[in-house]
């Protein structure tokens, strides 16, 4: 399965250059959209349990006790987390727990103290959305060692067996939505070309990134090979495209510098292929500032506000859509199935390989936004309202 062997491949590579540290963000998303940071972890919340689930996804978790669930979300800068980090909060404690949800402002020393407090203080089972998933390993030793289950959220945590479950989107296919968006809006496969383009990936130290990029070559590479697609800049492989925390600002810079020394006498950039929005929200900077050619189609992911608001106004072509409510309902359901000792919802005992073994996740299904459904998808559905996109 080709997936299967995708995963393998990226959990070798990422133990093997030791990752460092985003719907994503977002997101991604990290997934996602830059704001203004904010400086102070939050606290207090919801429900847990207690006794690690077995990792086996077709035996059943074992039952644990405790009602207090723990939840370390990365950080309060990007609009995807906080959002994430509500709908988590909301739904856990509508199921009747209670929930120290904690923002670790991108610090690890910040996130694995947080987390070893939620361990210290009674937390059952622990929701861990991680900044850098190769910096836990010795503090989820100790919620191992408590029998306290682990659920990654979103983002895998990798070289630890104390990981039950992973919870996620579908990371591989919001790039390849994201690769075929650009194959039919500019439709290469009957277009002539060549048609220039540019990428900009997600951050090195999230595990998400390299399926979001994979997932996108995997549907560009033929028109790559064929010529009908070229980077003028040379700049492909993840190495050289990831962008270092998602950052809006690193992204833009990045940008800059491609623009003034392959486009500015003029030369078209068709194609800006970025993994998120917070990296989209860069390269629509850049190109506000340093580019005349035509516009491009510009992909992202996590349909952060501003820029749902730059789609409308043209400026980005399209952004991945992962209802975070969605995947905060999942996390909830196998939360109460771990606590029930019932056995967990999985739809995926394949691809994702933390370095350990392959851990049991349930993946949701993301779609894309653009100008034509945005509408449908994210105002009628009641995720955002028209005076949040005004």
């Amino acid at each position: 399965m080709k997936k299967k062997v995708l995963s393998m491949v990226l959990a070798t590579s990422m133990v093997a250059a030791g990752l460092v540290g985003c719907g994503g963000g977002s997101s991604e998303t990290a997934a996602p959209a830059a704001e203004a940071p904010a400086a102070e972890a939050e606290a207090e919340a919801p429900a847990a349990e207690e006794e690690a689930p077995a990792a086996d996804a077709e035996a059943p978790a074992a039952a644990a006790s405790g009602n207090k669930v723990g939840v370390a979300m990365p950080t309060k800068d990007l609009q995807r987390w906080n959002q994430d980090g509500s709908n988590m909060q909301a739904e856990l404690e509508a199921a009747g727990y209670e929930v120290d949800l904690q923002y670790a402002s991108n610090d690890v020393a910040t996130q694995v103290s947080q987390i070893e407090n939620m361990i210290n203080g009674g937390c059952a089972a622990l929701v861990i959305a991680s900044i850098d998933g190769e910096s836990l390993t010795t503090v989820l030793e100790s919620a191992k060692s408590a029998g306290i289950p682990v659920i990654a959220y979103d983002r895998l945590i990798m070289n630890t067996d104390a990981v039950s479950y992973y919870a996620t989107f579908d990371n591989y296919m919001v790039g390849t939505k994201q690769g075929q968006y650009i194959v039919d809006t500019l439709d290469l496969d009957n277009a002539d070309g060549p048609f220039n383009m540019e990428i900009t990936g997600g951050s090195p130290d999230d595990n998400n990134a390299k399926f979001f990029y994979q997932g996108a070559i995997d549907v560009l590479q033929p028109y790559m090979d064929a010529g009908k697609i070229v980077v003028p800049s040379g700049q492909i492989d993840f190495a050289t495209v990831g962008t270092p925390g998602w950052a809006t600002e690193t992204a833009q810079s990045r940008m800059e510098n491609i623009l003034s020394s392959n486009y500015a006498d003029g030369t078209n950039l068709d194609i800006a292929l970025c993994s998120n929005d917070s990296t989209a929200l860069g390269v629509e900077n850049a190109l506000a500032a340093n580019y005349t050619g035509e516009y491009p189609v510009v992909t992202g992911q996590d349909c952060d506000i501003a820029n749902v608001k730059n789609m409308i106004d043209g400026k980005q072509s399209m952004s991945i859509f992962k209802d975070t409510r969605t995947l905060a309902s999942q996390v909830v359901k196998m939360v109460g199935q771990i606590m029930s000792g019932s056995e967990v919802d999985v739809n995926d005992t394949e691809t994702y390989d933390n370095g350990t073994g392959v851990i049991p996740s349930y993946l949701c299904e993301p779609v894309f936004a653009d100008i034509n459904n945005y509408k449908e998808l994210l105002i009628d559905s009641g995720y955002y309202t028209e005076a949040d996109l005004q």
